[in-house]
């Protein structure tokens, strides 16, 4: 009997012992509460696929030159208008089965575009952006000629555009006024077919309201370009220098 009530005194131990071990399952009112941990959830990990899609536009220091500048000041922008406006090649050919007879050969196209910027208050801030002329326009007395500087010789048909990129104005006045023509040269390279060689233009100039008119020549040499001189064999031969000419209207 006395062993019975020994062991149930050491199992009512033992109980004690592991019930002071084992926290209860409810903490005391006064117990502090765990920490919160961010966890993330598995669709929020995974990124958006349209997030990434392309990337942020990419962000460069400001360009050397800049062909389009923003209007500062007093400056006014001009639009080139196609049509009222043209460009014209003028270059000699000899007609060797019309007993040499010499002519002068005239093209025009009249799709020029381009910008200029005035600044009327201080005209030496004035600039010109790229001209873009669409030489496979160009269109002179003979159907015939046209179609072979269109196929054969320029390649227009392919290098439709012939672009003028200003890099530098000489003569700019230090002040103008309305209706005054001035004149100036523009330099800078021009492109023909995947040929780029340095031309300058002199320039006559004027404006009146939102309307500026004017005239630019230069000469070229055909052969600068890799077009010419031009020979047919047996029919005709042109010379090697070429005139351009541009006459231009442009807006506000």
């Amino acid at each position: 009997m006395s062993r019975t009530i020994i062991l149930f005194a050491v199992i009512a131990l033992i109980l004690a012992a592991c019930a002071t071990q084992s926290p209860t399952t409810a903490p005391p009112e006064n117990y502090p509460a765990p920490q919160q941990t961010d966890s993330v959830s598995e669709s929020e990990t995974q990124s958006d696929p349209d997030e990434f899609a392309y990337p942020p536009p990419f962000q460069t220091a400001t360009p050397l030159f800049d062909p389009y500048p923003a209007p500062e000041g007093g400056i006014e922008i001009f639009t080139i208008v196609p049509g009222e406006s043209e460009v014209s090649y003028e270059v000699g050919e000899t007609f060797l089965d019309q007993d040499n007879r010499f002519n002068v050969a005239i093209g025009i196209t009249p799709e020029v575009n381009g910008e200029v910027f005035v600044d009327r208050n201080n005209p030496q801030n004035s600039a010109i952006g790229p001209i873009s002329v669409d030489i496979s326009q160009f269109t002179s007395d003979s159907a015939r000629r046209d179609s072979a500087i269109r196929e054969r010789f320029l390649e227009s048909a392919i290098f439709p555009n012939a672009v003028f990129t200003p890099l530098e104005i000489q003569g700019l006045p230090a002040t103008y006024q309305e209706d005054d023509q001035i004149s100036f040269q523009v330099s800078g390279d021009l492109t023909v077919r995947n040929v780029t060689r340095p031309v300058t233009f002199d320039v006559l100039f004027s404006g009146e309201g939102d309307t500026i008119t004017g005239e630019a020549t230069t000469a070229i040499l055909l052969s600068d370009f890799e077009v010419g001189p031009i020979s047919i064999a047996g029919i005709l031969n042109t010379e090697d220098e070429v005139k351009l000419t541009f006459r231009f209207v442009a807006r506000k």
